[in-house]
């Protein structure tokens, strides 16, 4: 069964995720159909590619179920996001549920996200046991710099959209009936412009903001390899599995 779908019409590319009964939680399938759909070049008409998922959920997170011997190297979302991110052309994420987690990144690593008001945007790892990586740190900063980062990282509670808007995190913000006529106005916007200019100009941005990559962190990749395969992030993700209270021992 299709994780995701595909869809092309003039100069948008539309891509939708189709795991709704799953809340959309990225698997292996899913990260490797992503990965492909924007590791390829886009063809001479396309201008914009959308980014939506089925489903009252946008994006849950990794599928914990299948991924929990990975968590200590999550490379399958870590390699979606940065083809994602590298993408020559605008992406617009039209967020029209919750993004938790890996959806989270997944929305930010959008080049603008359109969301309900009713969405809710959250990386509880810190209340489960977990540690993010170095890359997907790295993209909380760039959006929304040190501050959101701590909310994000050392609190971890859900943040609305209207937050996620008014600092900045996110492009533009919709009553649920209005979210397609709002998206669709800023894809209608983006598709008149010129693609040269805009794959020049995303280019440099992403450019820009990459210096923290070349930065030595092979000592922290190793302490968040040792922090999500600890004791403590097993009991977490058990508890978040089995709906109870964890019980931390800082082991």
């Amino acid at each position: 069964m299709a994780t995701i779908r595909i869809e092309e019409d003039g100069p948008v590319r539309t891509i939708t995720m189709t795991r709704s009964e799953k809340r959309n939680a990225l698997n292996e399938e899913m990260l490797d159909a992503m990965e492909a759909a924007f590791s390829v070049d886009p063809p001479a008409t396309e201008r914009v590619t959308v980014l939506r998922a089925e489903g009252r959920i946008f994006c849950s997170g990794l599928d914990l179920t299948q991924d929990q011997e990975g968590l200590g190297r999550p490379t399958g979302i870590i390699d979606m996001l940065r083809a994602m991110e590298n993408y020559s052309l605008p992406v617009i994420g039209v967020v029209q549920g919750h993004a938790i987690a890996g959806g989270n990144e997944l929305a930010l690593h959008c080049d603008f996200v359109v969301a309900s008001t009713e969405a809710q945007f959250a990386m509880p790892l810190a209340q489960i046991g977990l540690s993010l990586p170095w890359f997907l740190t790295k993209k909380l900063l760039e959006v929304g710099g040190p501050v959101a980062a701590r909310e994000f990282l050392l609190i971890g509670d859900r943040l609305s959209a209207a937050w996620m808007h008014e600092n900045g995190l996110i492009a533009r913000i919709a009553e649920p009936d209005e979210l397609d006529t709002v998206a669709q106005e800023l894809i209608d916007r983006l598709a008149v412009n010129a693609p040269l200019s805009m794959k020049t100009m995303k280019r440099m941005l992403v450019r820009e903001m990459a210096f923290r990559d070349h930065l030595d962190h092979a000592d922290l990749d190793a302490l968040v390899e040792e922090t999500n395969s600890s004791a403590d992030a097993t009991e977490g993700v058990a508890a978040a599995m089995e709906k109870r209270p964890p019980a931390f021992k800082g082991a």
